[in-house]
């Protein structure tokens, strides 16, 4: 196939799958199009738009995944995609800011601030960093705004061996396969007393596999 076909058929092939703007993140070479719509490669290093090699070196490279190399998907770039619906879903849940959750609490920003500074030194809350800054996940509070208790079993190994915080808040608020299946923070707080312990058990195993212990 001549280069530029590969540069388009490259191209086109993971504009379909929607991957085009995980390229990056990925640290691969990035693509745009031109006001003549070409596929433009280019290398995140030096700026420079990739020779026909390199681009038949990434051709390569995306494509040798799987057994047949025709029909072949780039799990990394699946997988980040997949990590960033994820957390687009997050953000459209339910969150507070610190002036957000003082108002909740009748407290100040001030204390509040403290107040989760030390309850997530604790592992006893969950606080991530969002477009904005700090962000409070709702799903962890009570009608109050404090933090709720029968969640600490799960956030305490989690967020102890080291847990991202957007991925505990993935893995606490969607259904795990770890815990059949089972929402955890639903779960822990549900009238089951078996589920709740069935995810407390499954936070305990993720935590141990991630300090490589599990």
């Amino acid at each position: 196939m001549e280069p530029d076909g590969t540069r388009e058929r490259l191209a086109a092939w993971l504009e379909q799958l929607g991957l085009v703007d995980h390229l990056g993140e990925a640290g691969l070479p990035t693509m745009t199009r031109d006001a003549a719509g070409r596929a433009v490669w280019t290398d995140p290093g030096t700026g420079a738009e990739l020779s026909d090699d390199q681009v038949a070196e990434l051709d390569a490279v995306l494509h040798q995944e799987g057994s047949d190399p025709g029909h072949a998907v780039p799990v990394p770039l699946l997988q980040i995609a997949q990590q960033a619906r994820v957390h687009d879903e997050l953000l459209t849940s339910p969150w507070h800011t610190y002036e957000s959750l003082a108002r909740l609490r009748g407290s100040t920003a001030e204390r509040t601030r403290f107040a989760v500074h030390k309850a997530a030194g604790q592992h006893r809350l969950l606080v991530v960093t969002g477009p904005t800054g700090a962000m409070v996940p709702a799903f962890q509070l009570d009608a109050a705004g404090e933090p709720r208790p029968e969640l600490a079993p799960l956030l305490e190994p989690l967020l102890g061996a080291g847990m991202d915080g957007w991925r505990a808040w993935a893995w606490l608020t969607r259904p795990a396969a770890l815990a059949a299946g089972l929402v955890p923070e639903r779960a822990a707080g549900g009238d089951d007393p078996d589920d709740a312990d069935v995810v407390r058990r499954a936070a305990q195993r993720l935590a141990r596999t991630l300090t490589g212990e599990g």
